[in-house]
């Protein structure tokens, strides 16, 4: 009987084990970290903060619309990933592009960009309404990743990778949003997260 309690407890702990490597979130390598409060404008002008997105699964990535290299190839993947939820009927998934070039990206002007890519924008938010210095630490204080404009120049340092948050806003995953795009492995995540 004894063993049968000792093995019953190594089994235990062993799915607890697995269970912690996966994350609260049950998505493998969850990086669980927590997302400040934001409230900024999307391309109609309209406020869009992060509490319009509790109760959602959303990913979020950083872009500019005056960008000459990654860019457009990373929105173009982000409309796939939009396209591809779609096709498979997955819903309540949103998409957060943050302008990391403010002056410039005005509303009209994400609007603008966002049609060049067939946006859904019942979905898509292109955000906006806040400092170049602001953008450049939110970005590093909460998702880790480099935004800098650097003086007397157009173009805009910043990583391209798209950020999986989970349903109470929490930054769950990254992945790389530019080229070989793990879309597969990002749609089992978010089903994971949907609990499909």
């Amino acid at each position: 009987m004894r063993k049968l309690h000792v093995l019953m407890a190594a089994m235990g702990a062993s799915i607890l084990l697995l269970l912690t490597a996966c994350g609260s979130s049950g998505v493998p390598e969850a990086k669980n970290w927590d997302l400040e409060d934001f409230s900024y404008i999307d391309q109609d002008g309209k406020p869009f903060s992060k509490s319009d997105l509790k109760g959602k699964v959303w990913v979020a990535d950083f872009i500019f619309t005056s960008c000459e290299t990654v860019c457009l190839p990373m929105t173009s993947n982000m409309s796939k990933l939009q396209q591809q939820l779609k096709d498979e009927g997955i819903e309540d998934v949103e998409f957060v592009s943050f302008s990391v070039d403010p002056e410039i990206d005005k509303p009209d002007v994400l609007k603008k960009f966002g049609d060049q890519f067939n946006v859904d924008y019942k979905n898509w938010h292109f955000l906006t309404g806040y400092g170049q210095g602001e953008i450049e630490q939110f970005a590093l204080d909460n998702f880790k990743t480099i935004v800098k404009k650097p003086e007397k120049e157009d173009q805009v340092i910043h990583g391209t990778s798209f950020f999986l948050m989970d349903q109470d806003g929490k930054i769950i995953r990254d992945y790389t949003g530019l080229q070989d795009i793990p879309f597969e492995d990002m749609i089992k995540h978010i089903k994971i997260l949907q609990n499909y």
